[in-house]
Formats: C-alpha cells, structure tokens, sequence
C-alpha cells in the first residue's frame, strides 16, 4: 500500500502536462514565490545550486515574446548548448507521435510545412502565457550544472501542478539564448538551460486536449541483482 504523499506524488505526476495555450490572467507574485522557495529544496551536485532563475511578466514578458518571435521567425539561432544532432530509433517515434498529436488537436494537416512553422512560433509566443523563467547554469560547472538545472526543473512542474498552476518547459527559447539572456540582464557567460512558461491553462483550447504516453518500466529500467 502507497503512503500518502506518494500517492499525491504519483496523482501530480499523472496530472502534471505540457500545457500549449494561457490564459491571459496572471499567477499573484506570492504563489510564483511560493512555488520557487519548494523548487530550492532541489538536489544538486555537492549543494553547488546551479541554477539561477529570471521570471518575466507584464510589460518584460512582452517585449520578450516579441522580440524572441521576431528572432525566431529571421531564422537565426544561437544555443549555449548543442541540440539533439539527430533522433533515431524509439526517440524518433517518440517525437513524431507527439509532433502529430499536437499538430492534429490543432487542425494542422500533415505535410502543410505553412503550419508546422507557424505552430513552432508558439514557442516563441510563449502559447500564450503571462509569465516566463528563464534558466541557466554556471559555466564553471559543466554538464552538471546543467543536469542540476534539470533536476530544479521537475520541481518546479511538480510544485506548480501543486498549485494549480499550469507550465510548459521549453528547450527551443534556449535556441536564442544571447537573445534571451540580454532581454533579461542575465549574464552573457551564463549558460541558458531552458525556459519555463507558466500560468493559468486555457482548458478550451485544443492543443491541450491530448496527452503523451509514458514508455514502460520494463523499456526504461533494468536490474541487475548478481
């Protein structure tokens, strides 16, 4: 028999989706304090606390979406990390039955490239949302500090799912990440992890109407015992 708070994790976890369309209402600072003060209980690689937060709202989080469309949209592209080179195999098929559950919630037809591009500048858009943080790492920690990031990430998903509050953690902002970091005064030699756009979901819109699948234990986990 589960434990309580195991269950409630377990509940939050299932609960817990990428949300792709906000409502214009906008999370009280107190509970974004609240949910950031539970996500610095994160574990890290000898305490070190890599990561360092930027929340935007208002008339910022504005200029930023802005700005970060118009960049995105010029076609140019500047990552502190290196993206995924290539997806093969059972990532491959991962990412395309997401891409196509997005695409057919929202009425895009396979092959209209007109769509798919205009649907990737939601990114962008931040889908909508009246907040976004931004992420990075120091330097000087490496790939670790990055992992520790990752870590504070969940936390914060977990904690807003907590709080009602809805998020979509974004890879594709770091994909202007000189951009985004000047938008925001973050220092240029930080290393921009993510992005985190989050507020109140727009459970009428269609791209939230679906959910992803979850691979099986056995795909994930193996043990060795002797």
């Amino acid at each position: 028999m589960k434990e309580p708070a195991g269950e409630v994790l377990d509940q939050l976890l299932r609960e817990r989706h990428s949300c792709r369309a906000f409502l214009p209402k906008p999370v009280p600072r107190e509970i974004q304090e609240t949910i950031l003060a539970t996500a610095q209980r994160s574990a890290s690689w000898c305490n070190s606390q890599a990561w360092q937060v930027v929340v935007a709202s208002g008339a910022a989080v504005e200029r930023f979406r802005a700005a970060m469309v118009e960049a995105a949209s010029s076609g140019r592209r500047d990552s502190d990390f290196p993206f995924p080179a290539e997806y093969t195999g059972r990532y491959l098929e991962r990412r395309r039955e997401c891409g196509f559950q997005l695409y057919n919630a929202v009425g895009v037809e396979r092959g209209d490239k007109a769509g798919y591009e205009q649907q990737t500048l939601e990114n962008f858009r931040l889908f909508g949302a009246p907040h976004v943080a931004v992420l990075s790492s120091d330097p000087g920690l490496g790939v670790y500090g990055a992992v520790d990031v990752g870590a504070y990430v969940q936390a914060v998903l977990l904690a807003m799912q907590a709080h009602g509050i809805a998020a979509i953690p974004q890879a594709a902002l770091a994909s202007q990440s000189t951009l985004a970091k000047s938008l925001l005064g973050i220092a240029p030699e930080r290393l921009m992890v993510c992005g985190i756009s989050f507020g109140y979901e727009d459970t009428a819109h269609p791209a939230n109407s679906y959910r992803t699948r979850r691979a099986k234990l056995a795909d994930a986990v193996s043990w060795v015992d002797h």
